[in-house]
């Protein structure tokens, strides 16, 4: 019956879904272009909350818990688990403050209203994983820009998204190279819980009632670590130590 129920909810969302990125996209075009970088990440940020409303849809919920009072004078590492593109819009909302920036595949650069748009002007880096040459130098540039800018880099060190909610091995090349080249950075672990249970049935239906939790760890200061493999592995069993399956 839940099943049967979530075809018409679908349709419904991925209406509310898609429309939204197109109204926005203009909005970003004008914002970006005739008042800037701020203005441009206010339309931006008021965009995801209207993507977790077209959530909603699907009686989605949304809880983001965060005990930690996290400075906002400083870069950030958020490094998280990773289970569907929906784990993304609800980091970008909650932690606006601190101005969040993907690592993203190139390909998501073009043709995909406002998406690509704010991946191309709002910041991201934009990987070609295939090509060393391309990807390397992008991620040290990123790493250099959020140094720079005291904003926040996120990574999802587990390369591709958990099709169950089960973690995979952490893939820790491109958090090494975040990690040397914002030296002054605060790592934030974040666990994710449930997002994959949007594609339970696959791309369509989508899962409906699901309850994804986002739960903030302690932060830690990059420069308190000296062994590079202890702080890895640290980073990588607090997020863990968060999932529940």
């Amino acid at each position: 019956m839940q099943k049967l129920l979530s075809y018409p909810l679908t349709v419904l969302h991925l209406l509310c879904f898609f429309t939204t990125l197109v109204i926005f996209h203009p909005i970003q075009w004008v914002c970006f272009n005739l008042f800037g970088y701020q203005a441009h990440k206010k339309s931006v940020d008021i965009m995801q909350w209207f993507l977790m409303r077209c959530g909603n849809v699907l009686g989605t919920r949304y809880t983001f818990t965060n005990m930690h009072k996290i400075d906002t004078n400083l870069p950030l590492i958020i490094v998280a688990n990773h289970q569907s593109l929906h784990d993304i819009y609800p980091i970008t909302w909650y932690m606006r403050k601190h101005h969040p920036k993907f690592i993203s595949k190139i390909e998501l650069g073009k043709g995909i209203p406002s998406v690509s748009y704010n991946l191309r002007h709002g910041g991201a880096a934009l990987i070609d994983r295939k090509n060393p040459r391309q990807s390397l130098p992008a991620l040290m540039k990123f790493g250099e820009y959020i140094e720079e800018t005291k904003r926040a880099a996120v990574i999802f060190p587990e390369g591709t998204r958990s099709k169950n909610g089960a973690p995979k091995p952490f893939q820790t090349k491109g958090l090494e190279i975040l990690l040397k080249k914002i030296p002054s950075a605060l790592i934030v672990p974040i666990s994710i819980n449930n997002s994959w249970k949007m594609y339970r049935y696959g791309k369509f239906p989508m899962g409906i009632g699901s309850h994804i939790t986002f739960t903030v760890h302690e932060p830690i200061k990059l420069s308190t670590f000296v062994d590079k493999d202890a702080l890895l592995s640290r980073i990588e069993s607090t997020i863990k130590s968060g999932i529940h399956l």
